[in-house]
C-alpha cells in the first residue's frame, strides 16, 4: 500500500511537471524561471502547442502560439502552467490541460580561490559547498569564510557573506575570497 502511495505521487507531480526536489513545503514549486531555461511545454492533446525543449530568452520571454510573446521571467512553473491554461482557455480550447517541466535549469557561477572558476550547470538542493565541489575544491588560499553571492534576484547586486551550507539558486556568482595566512 505504501509503494502504491509512492508511485502516485511520483506520477502525480510527474503529470503537474514538477521533479520533486524543487517542491516546497506546500507542494508547490518556488523556483522561479530566468534567462537561459529550458522548458517543455505540454498541452495534452495538442502536439502543435507542445514543446519538448524550448529555451527563454535573454529578456526571460518565449514566444507561444496563440498568446504572443510571454514574459516568464520570475513567474514559477505553477504560475507558468497557470498562465498558458487561462491563456488558452475558452478561444482556443474548452479544456486545456497544460503541463510544464523544467528540462534544463540555467548555470550559477563561482569564481575566486577555487581550482576550476566558471560556469556549472545548477543542480536542486545546491549548496556553496557543494558547488565548490563541483569547481573542483578549493586552492590552498582560499579564505572558507569570506564566501560571497550575488543573487540573480537582487535588483543592486550587492554581495552577501554566505556560508558553506548556503542554498544556491540558478544564475549566482559565488565568489572566495583569498586568504591572507
Amino acid at each position: 500500500m505504501k509503494l502504491l502511495r509512492v508511485s502516485m505521487l511520483l506520477l502525480l507531480t510527474t503529470l503537474a511537471g514538477v521533479s520533486l526536489p524543487v517542491l516546497a513545503q506546500g507542494g508547490f514549486s518556488e523556483y522561479t524561471l530566468g534567462s537561459g531555461d529550458v522548458i517543455g511545454i505540454h498541452v495534452f492533446g495538442e502536439s502543435d502547442l507542445s514543446f519538448d525543449e524550448v529555451q527563454l530568452s535573454d529578456a526571460g520571454t518565449l514566444s507561444y502560439p496563440f498568446l504572443g510573446e510571454l514574459k516568464l521571467k520570475g513567474l514559477t512553473v505553477g504560475e507558468l502552467q497557470h498562465k498558458i491554461t487561462k491563456g488558452l482557455l475558452g478561444d482556443y480550447l474548452i479544456d486545456p490541460r497544460v503541463s510544464i517541466t523544467i528540462v534544463k535549469y540555467r548555470q550559477f557561477f563561482i569564481n575566486g580561490e577555487v581550482e576550476k572558476p566558471g560556469g556549472f550547470p545548477f543542480q536542486p538542493g545546491l549548496t556553496v559547498r557543494k558547488a565548490v565541489s563541483l569547481a573542483e575544491g578549493f586552492t590552498e588560499r582560499a579564505a572558507k569564510k569570506n564566501i560571497f553571492i550575488i543573487s540573480d534576484n537582487t535588483a543592486d547586486q550587492t554581495p552577501v557573506r554566505v556560508e558553506l551550507n548556503t542554498p544556491v539558486k540558478p544564475g549566482d556568482i559565488i565568489t572566495v575570497e583569498q586568504s591572507f595566512f
